[in-house]
């Protein structure tokens, strides 16, 4: 596994053309002290703020709904911002959260700093109606990257082809400085919700919302949460919170399951890395970091991030109990994740070589064939009692091909879809509205499939935005993105043309999307019966479960020295 610590030296051709596209993005939102378009503003509490036309859709980027979480204010629950009659330019992003630089990521290179916490929001000024559903955005990225700045995230072509939809993303902190555990810390007492302040970042935009959003022409009781990834997960957990309470409606889950989540345990590797890697003592001395300290440790400690905590104070102890019991059983629903979730770590491995095509392929199913197995026998040798074991045998036996493939698709049972299908069961059972779909539809490169994130680009209507080859299917874009507005709409994603019968229990209907759409009955039920008590694991490939103890190193060993070695030699030919 020598070739895990390879990546980092070998780095995309593109770089320097992707930060030059997010350097031409970036501005700074100004005090507008003379005259404005009063047709482009909209009065906020905190301010009015102009934004820009194009085409037919305003825009307001970078309205600010906490007060910058720096200083003393580091590591806080975020404070709404104050009350202003000033009129402010919102023609920019805000600032990126402070993460690591990725090739996969163009937001990780727009401007970084703590000062993150703005949202932005898309309005067509030809509908002029005054309860217009709102769908507000959550990006991904694993608790610690990406950023609304994204070109994929943007609102534009959505709210131009929905005029009556207003459409919102909210940033919020990331890595060690959104979910980060103190307890252990000297003066951490005083800092007892840093492990899940980037959920309250999220709660407190979504006040801000339900404050000024009639003054956009919005419904605050129309407002419908949607994320993928860890952004999806994030707003699994929300109906989950007392604080968010009341403050939307529905939510959309985009490959967003209750297992991207931590243990009070899982959290710890990081906090011991932030003060090994800082050489901080205490609370203060961590305060007293400066942001470039920060940023310098965030390239260090990208690789132990932490995800949302279940700390029994915020979140529940047990996820899935708590849906059980019928909390957030007034949300309405719609969730459901991608046939091929795991196969995108091909192309996120590929990236961290390059995007030059061959060595892209060499370097993406190359450490694909070596990470997947080392990850799959972590969780086999180091969790699972015999009669567990049997069971994973017994699926992995009812699957052809390669066992690489076949561990794939293991981890995409266990780590997305088992734990989204038990949340819909159990959010069903209670009463809520449940809605469930499988995207099958697939990428353009044939092995990736329908891999995680594949769907965005559709339901977000910007299939041109997106760094993976995605195939343009104007029927499929209409009928998906119809489906997702007519949920935040009327919390039934029905269409003329199709059907989409609630989940339920008995028959377990969900809705698959491909280049056909069909309703289908109970989808892998040998598969979900053999693996649902893994559940219990709450696996969720985090950093602390792996382990190079394993059969596979050891039969692969002198391979991947050779390999390395044939690496090495390559990379330094190409980059002489």
């Amino acid at each position: 596994m020598i070739l895990i610590k390879f990546i980092p030296i070998i780095y995309c051709f593109s770089v320097g053309e992707i930060k030059n596209k997010m350097n031409d993005l970036y501005g700074e939102n100004r005090e507008i002290l003379g005259e404005y378009d009063q047709s482009l503003s909209v009065e906020c509490n905190n301010g009015i703020f102009v934004g820009k036309l194009k085409e037919n859709v305003i825009s307001f980027k970078g309205i600010p709904y906490a007060k910058p979480p720096i200083d003393e204010l580091r590591w806080k629950d975020p404070i709404p911002v104050e009350d202003s009659n000033k009129v402010y330019q919102a023609y920019f992003y805000g600032k990126a959260p402070i993460q690591k630089e990725f090739p996969l990521s163009f937001g990780s290179y727009y401007p970084q700093s703590e000062d993150c916490l703005y949202l932005n929001i898309w309005v067509n000024k030809d509908d002029n109606s005054k309860n217009k559903p709102i769908i507000v955005f959550i990006h991904g990225g694993s608790y610690r990257g990406f950023a609304t700045s994204e070109p994929l995230f943007e609102g534009q072509n959505l709210v131009e082809k929905f005029p009556d939809l207003i459409f919102i993303t909210i940033e919020y902190r990331l890595g060690p400085l959104g979910f980060i555990n103190f307890e252990s810390v000297e003066g951490g007492d005083n800092y007892k919700t840093s492990n899940n302040l980037g959920l309250l970042d999220i709660i407190c935009g979504l006040k801000w919302i339900q404050n000024n959003i009639k003054n956009f022409g919005g419904d605050p009781g129309t407002i419908t949460l949607m994320g993928e990834s860890s952004g999806a997960t994030s707003i699994s957990l929300l109906p989950l919170i007392d604080e968010a309470k009341g403050l939307f409606k529905r939510i959309i889950v985009e490959s967003g399951p209750l297992s991207l989540s931590y243990s009070k345990s899982e959290s710890k590797l990081l906090t011991e890395k932030l003060l090994e890697k800082s050489g901080a003592k205490n609370i203060e001395e961590l305060i007293d970091l400066s942001e470039e300290e920060i940023k310098e440790l965030q390239k260090e400690l990208n690789d132990y991030c932490n995800f949302a905590e279940r700390d029994g104070k915020i979140l529940p102890l047990d996820l899935y109990e708590a849906y059980k019991s019928g909390k957030g059983n007034d949300i309405d629903m719609l969730l459901g994740t991608n046939v091929n979730e795991y196969n995108y770590w091909i192309k996120s491995f590929g990236y961290s070589f390059s995007t030059n095509k061959i060595l892209n392929k060499l370097g993406g199913e190359l450490l694909f064939r070596i990470g997947i197995p080392v990850l799959f026998e972590s969780y086999y040798y180091r969790n699972m009692n015999d009669e567990e074991k049997k069971l994973v045998d017994k699926f992995l036996n009812s699957l052809n091909g390669k066992n690489i493939w076949k561990y794939s698709e293991f981890l995409t049972e266990i780590i997305f879809r088992l734990p989204i299908t038990k949340q819909a069961e159990y959010h069903s059972e209670a009463g809520g509205k449940t809605y469930v779909y499988l995207w099958k539809y697939a990428a353009e490169q044939e092995k990736l499939g329908a891999f995680h994130t594949i769907e965005m680009p559709y339901t977000l209507d910007n299939v041109g935005k997106y760094e993976f080859g995605t195939l343009e299917n104007p029927e499929l874009e209409d009928n998906v993105q119809e489906m997702w507005v007519n949920f935040a709409r009327t919390g039934n994603p029905s269409i003329s043309k199709l059907n989409w019968e609630q989940f339920d229990t008995d028959k377990r209907k969900i809705m698959v999307i491909d280049k056909n759409f069909e309703m289908i009955e109970d989808y892998k039920t040998e598969q979900r019966e053999l693996l649902e008590p893994l559940l219990k694991y709450n696996f969720n490939a985090n950093r602390n479960v792996i382990s190079y103890n394993v059969p596979f190193v050891y039969k692969n060993s002198f391979g991947a020295i050779v390999i390395l070695i044939i690496l090495s030699f390559t990379f330094r030919k190409l980059f002489k």
